[in-house]
């Protein structure tokens, strides 16, 4: 699957029309969302990507890395743009049709959250900022979206990485058959 690229994210490259959400979805979720270039939210629902329109930018939250009995992670793990205005369905098995949206990552590194906590306005000072996440799906502001993804692109800033490259991950996108 060809990957358009992006601009970095920037003051000068983001749209003053964007809006910034944040998904919490597992890492290993996050991994074959990337490979596949989609985005997939709270357990397949439609609503949260139906609220994000094309030019938005999502940052995923993992808080473990297997959905399940992963161990914790607490980090931002992924960065992508709403690639169009598409919400569709997409059939995992006979009993599950999760609803999906097209996004286009660009190569970032895994930033725990714990290094942020004191510059973000959605943790700063606030011992219970988790609960915000439990929601899985929530809108974030400007300052905080380039807090989070300046620190996620540190020096892999001006790199040309695949998708699949960012995790060292061997697999080809028709090796996964679930999510």
């Amino acid at each position: 699957m060809k990957k358009d690229k992006l601009d970095v994210p920037s003051t000068d490259t983001i749209s003053e029309h964007s809006r910034f959400w944040i998904g919490v979805v597992s890492a290993s979720h996050v991994k074959r969302g990337i490979l596949g270039g989609f985005a997939q939210l709270n357990h397949g629902k439609a609503a949260p990507l139906q609220r994000m329109s094309r030019g938005d930018w999502l940052i995923y939250y993992s808080p473990r890395t297997d959905l399940a009995k992963g161990a914790p992670l607490q980090a931002f793990t992924a960065i992508g743009q709403i690639a169009d205005n598409n919400v569709y369905t997409y059939q995992m098995s006979e009993s599950f049709v999760p609803f999906r949206r097209n996004i286009s990552y660009i190569p970032c590194r895994e930033v725990k959250i714990a290094d942020l906590l004191d510059q973000l306005s959605i943790t700063r000072g606030n011992p219970n900022w988790g609960y915000s996440f439990r929601y899985g799906h929530f809108e974030i502001g400007r300052e905080d979206f380039l807090t989070i993804t300046g620190s996620m692109l540190g020096t892999t800033e001006g790199l040309q990485l695949s998708s699949a490259s960012m995790f060292g991950i061997k697999e080809t996108v028709s090796s996964i058959q679930q999510y």
